[in-house]
């Protein structure tokens, strides 16, 4: 669940991630799908996420776990977008999230 919902504040390019990583574009476009960094958005450009870009450059295995869950009420996971100045996306954005299964049963 990268980008998910899509908030445009959220991403970043691949050249601006791999300056952050110290990387080239190509490894970073790898490491997208390898490990849920980013996502092509409407089939098109790449973009990485920066929240969870940091998490995986951290090490932060357990925070990049629950954002990929879509937990961004984890306080770990509410840290990083506050690194970063954006608001977390709400539970009810994500049509599986714990809201939806309240409202379904």
């Amino acid at each position: 669940m990268v980008l998910t919902p899509y908030d445009p504040r959220e991403g970043i390019s691949l050249a601006m991630a791999a300056k952050r990583a110290g990387k080239s574009e190509s490894t970073i476009r790898n490491w997208c799908p390898q490990h849920g960094l980013g996502r092509r958005v409407g089939g098109g450009v790449w973009v990485v996420s920066q929240v969870a870009l940091a998490m995986f450059l951290d090490g932060d295995a357990a925070a990049l776990a629950a954002y990929h869950a879509g937990d961004h009420c984890n306080s770990e996971v509410a840290e990083y977008f506050e690194r970063f100045g954006l608001a977390r996306p709400k539970p009810s954005a994500f049509p599986s999230g714990p809201d939806m299964r309240r409202k379904i049963r």
